[in-house]
């Protein structure tokens, strides 16, 4: 019997229910699907319907033209499921909805020739780091609200500046889109 067979490679976005994650989810292909806000909406809707439901605690969250970055805990399933897939199979349903009614000459980018759907909006396998120290959560917290800052993005001047993102809650404390916890609730 072939090694393969017997250990299961594990995938990046292997994730337990508490304990804190850095996540990122990526559109299919790096497009840049979510430079429309509408889209940006619907994944902060998402969210909140996951933290209302106290599924998911969520510390820090950037939303950028291809991809997204959380800080997370999943708390609780939804149903069967765990809340990041919930979270993966909503979104998707929503924009690709949207792209139907709206954007016809879109979505041919996302056909995909797989057995369960015909297309796909979030690329397979998204990335999930465990985070152990309050180090590296303020690291990966850093990195995140100066991600729009980037050259290659230029989508402010300053974190807080991006409405998109948790910066602008770890300066004043308001939570404009009600998802987020501070992280040192969690921490004591």
């Amino acid at each position: 019997m072939d090694t393969q067979t017997l250990f299961k490679i594990p995938r990046n976005s292997a994730v337990e229910y508490g304990e804190i994650y850095f996540w990122t989810n990526t559109i299919k292909d790096w497009s840049h699907l979510l430079k429309q806000d509408k889209y940006k909406i619907q994944i902060i809707t998402s969210l909140k319907k996951l933290v209302d439901k106290k599924m998911i605690a969520v510390y820090g969250f950037v939303i950028m033209p291809n991809h997204i970055h959380l800080i997370w805990e999943l708390l609780k399933p939804n149903g069967k499921e765990k809340p990041n897939g919930s979270f993966n199979k909503e979104t998707a349903h929503l924009i690709l909805k949207d792209l139907k009614l709206y954007h016809k000459k879109v979505l041919p980018f996302f056909a995909v020739n797989e057995k369960e759907r015909k297309h796909r909006i979030w690329q397979r396998d998204p990335l999930a780091i465990p985070i152990f120290t309050t180090e590296v959560l303020l690291q990966k917290l850093n990195y995140i609200h100066n991600n729009p800052l980037q050259e290659r993005w230029q989508l402010a001047q300053t974190p807080e500046e991006y409405i998109w993102s948790s910066a602008k809650f770890y300066n004043t404390f308001e939570d404009e889109y009600g998802i987020l916890t501070h992280f040192k609730e969690r921490l004591g």
